[in-house]
């Protein structure tokens, strides 16, 4: 049986036919000992045909199909050209050698060509990829090399850069760094209370968040000083005069030990720099709600955007977690607890990163399952339409929102929700009104540009007319010149028309005028050649 290899190069695809396979006995051992020796294997693999790329783009597009396991059109042609017909009914005395398993079984579901793809093919390949070169004789030394850094340059790139304003590995960061800043700012802000306990014990029962707690040491420093000037201040951080003036009194009466001065600056810098922990944590929720709405913005409106940045975090990226099925999405988060139930065949985790969500904490712990399955439903729905759709909009996830109040609604209070097929129907209109509304805006405002520069044309004329007096009776003059000319033109074509019949009487005379001025011109040249003549001599 006659093997064929499939071999795609950085410059074109390129088939080898190996023979004497049946010496070797398809030993992987005794290819790998030939495969160095270019005498040997040369005898078992020759070159059949080499089909080049047309360009860079045409390469780069190849090796994105081959990638994802598909055939392009010039695959299949090229290998329909090249490599012996299969008849219908019988087996086919050959087969073709893909290192891509995925891209063999879709070229045998197509063309019928079987195809195979193992260890011995394997090593086959890495022999024609170390020989290649010395396979095709046009190749120049160094071709090759450049061809495959200009290939894996641009397929690289156009991994990392689908869409710069929908990259979701920003997302993927920025919720990393929430959580990590989340459990810093607990733990630092337990160590400021812990620290400035020792001088103000009182303090930790009036003021309970961490946040004004470390602004409060702040601005306190030695309670010694405290005094009712402070309350103004205290009331502008902590929102309440009573809880102010009961600091100032605590203060004057507490228990807690005296600082020295040192210790009050240290104490002051940590409870800063916890500050600043939080300020910036602040704005990073910020960024992180304006790039989930730019991502996925249906997601983001369904289930919040801390809910939805971690279920794109824990899946890897925007288009893993549309892939996924709802039940996988259901239990994210939970794969402990799914795979400790399933081996000691207890009972599975209804939820995973889901819990989060609102919508499951107002829900019944009757119906915590029922609708942990229904917003993971519609979550699917939510990230499937964000990652495959061009333009983004909250339409759709406003809608399934809706539908998940409804289904709580049904659940407590058995309303009867919408159907699914009226709220897409009503989602798909809103669509289109609003793209209409754009593409009516989009002519507006372009027939205002051109309003604006009309007046700003009528706007500069009087100023040049201002300006340029000098250059306007230049202009005038050339004008009047020009009426000059066309009405001497006029007269004189009604003269040719008037006289009509003396034009050839005329042009007799203007031709003996012609002819006399031509002889009086010969009689002076020849006149000059003598005087020249007699003056050489």
């Amino acid at each position: 049986m006659a093997l064929y290899l499939l071999f795609e190069s950085s410059s074109g695809y390129a088939l080898f036919h190996a023979q004497g396979l049946d010496e070797i006995g398809q030993n992987t051992e005794a290819v790998r000992n030939s495969v160095a020796d270019l005498n040997r294997f040369g005898k078992v693999v020759q070159l059949t045909a080499f089909q080049p790329f047309e360009s860079a783009i045409d390469g780069l597009n190849q090796c994105n199909s081959v990638s994802e396991g598909l055939m392009t059109d010039e695959l299949r042609s090229f290998l329909e050209l090249n490599l012996p017909k299969v008849k219908e009914g019988k087996k086919s005395k050959f087969s073709l050698g893909v290192a891509e398993p995925k891209l063999g079984s879709h070229i045998s579901e197509t063309t019928k060509i079987p195809c195979q793809s193992g260890e011995f093919v394997l090593e086959l390949l890495r022999g024609v990829r170390l020989h290649f070169d010395k396979f095709i004789k046009d190749l120049k030394s160094g071709d090759l090399e450049k061809a495959q850094l200009g290939l894996a340059h641009s397929y690289s790139r156009a991994k990392v850069k689908f869409n710069v304003n929908r990259v979701d590995n920003m997302v993927i960061q920025a919720i990393f760094l929430l959580d990590t800043l989340d459990k810093d700012i607990n733990s630092f802000s337990m160590r400021v209370r812990e620290w400035y306990s020792w001088h103000f014990p009182e303090l930790v029962k009036i003021v309970n968040d961490n946040y004004l707690y470390a602004r409060v040491a702040k601005l306190i420093e030695d309670k010694s000083k405290l005094s009712e000037e402070h309350v103004p201040a205290l009331t502008e951080i902590l929102g309440d005069e009573d809880k102010a003036k009961e600091v100032v009194e605590a203060g004057k009466a507490s228990m807690g030990q005296d600082l020295t001065p040192v210790d009050l600056i240290n104490v002051q810098l940590f409870a800063q720099r916890v500050m600043d922990l939080a300020e910036y944590r602040k704005n990073l929720y910020d960024y992180l709600v304006t790039k989930m709405n730019d991502i996925a913005p249906n997601l983001a409106s369904l289930i919040g955007e801390v809910v939805g940045a971690r279920l794109i975090s824990h899946a890897g990226s925007l288009t893993n977690l549309a892939k996924c099925p709802s039940s996988t999405l259901q239990i994210l988060g939970a794969e402990k607890a799914l795979f400790r139930a399933l081996k000691t065949r207890g009972n599975t985790p209804k939820y995973g990163l889901i819990f989060h969500s609102s919508f499951i904490g107002r829900a019944s712990s009757k119906n915590k399952g029922r609708m942990a399955r229904y917003l993971a439903n519609k979550c699917s729905i939510a990230s499937r339409i964000d990652c495959f759709s061009e333009r983004g909009s909250t339409v759709f996830g406003e809608k399934l929102r809706e539908q998940v109040e409804e289904r709580l609604e049904f659940y407590d209070k058995g309303v009867a929700p919408r159907k699914n097929i009226d709220v897409m129907k009503s989602a798909i209109e809103s669509t289109q009104n609003k793209d209409t509304e754009m593409e009516e805006v989009e002519p507006e405002e372009a027939s205002a540009k051109k309003s604006k520069k009309k007046k700003s044309k009528t706007e500069d004329a009087p100023a040049a007319a201002t300006n340029g007096d000098a250059l306007e009776d230049g202009k005038s003059e050339k004008k009047k010149k020009k009426e000059k000319r066309k009405k001497e033109q006029e007269a004189d074509e009604e003269d040719g028309k008037t006289n009509g019949v003396n034009e050839q009487d005329g042009t007799a005379k203007k031709k003996k005028k012609k002819s006399k001025d031509e002889a009086a011109t010969n009689e002076t040249t020849k006149k000059k050649k003598k005087k020249k003549k007699k003056s050489q001599e």
